[in-house]
């Protein structure tokens, strides 16, 4: 898969300060338009991979490649110039804008397109277009996420990193949300997606990747892992 990866994370090493290492080494590679996701244990460094493909987080070592080249000394902004969008677990709108101002947030790259991206994202997302005068705070947990997903889309991503997207949801809003997820995926956006939810996540995927304590411990097809009792016992406590 490394000849034709979109993304392609090689070695990486980093943590939240100087002698914190929370990836020891780990790898990912995601393919123009494949969905991955990103399983394992608790504390494993799911959240923290994440974050430095987005450039949240500097590298000790290892390379972070887009399309074959280097993006590891990037800002955040630069890396989303180039096509990567990132949608933290928490704190992912803004809850005193209304939707409308928060899908103008997103568009922040290239504002002549936001009118035309906005009026695209609300005949994809109805619901948002119901509530486009509401506060997001108004909004549900579910309908949060999608709101977060959208400001994502606003910049037009080829690789959309989702980080806990499931997270304090219903069943039922876990569910109606991995059927937008997998639309968005369908629409051709490659998604690097971290859950806890394991199984689901799994099930909508192409192909999962197990962390476990900082290091890339097995991947394979999605849906075979998803029904492999010895995966789950091994890597997923169950």
């Amino acid at each position: 898969m490394d000849g034709v990866s979109l993304l392609s994370a090689e070695a990486v090493v980093c943590g939240y300060g100087a002698a914190d290492e929370i990836l020891k080494g780990a790898a990912l590679t995601v393919a123009p338009g494949e969905m991955v996701a990103i399983i394992g244990p608790n504390g494993a460094g799911k959240s923290t991979l994440l974050k430095s493909i987005a450039g949240l987080l500097r590298l000790k070592s290892g390379r972070i490649l887009l399309d074959g080249a280097p993006i590891e000394a990037l800002a955040p902004k630069e890396r989303a110039k180039r096509g990567i969008a990132f949608v933290p677990q928490e704190a992912n709108v803004f809850p005193t804008m209304n939707v409308r101002e928060n899908l103008e947030m997103g568009g922040f790259l290239e504002p002549a397109q936001t009118k035309p991206r906005i009026e695209a994202l609300f005949a994809r997302f109805p619901m948002l277009a119901d509530k486009r005068r509401q506060a997001a705070r108004t909004l549900s947990g579910g309908q949060r996420q999608v709101l977060a997903m959208a400001m994502a889309l606003m910049v037009q991503p080829r690789l959309l990193l989702l980080d806990e997207p499931s997270a304090g949801l219903s069943p039922k809003a876990a569910e109606e949300l991995f059927i937008r997820i997998s639309e968005i995926h369908a629409e051709g956006t490659a998604i690097a997606m971290v859950e806890q939810n394991a199984r689901e996540a799994l099930m909508i995927a192409d192909r999962g990747v197990v962390l476990v304590d900082g290091r890339t411990a097995h991947s394979g097809d999605a849906k075979t892992m998803a029904g492999d009792a010895e995966v789950r016992r091994l890597f997923l406590g169950g």
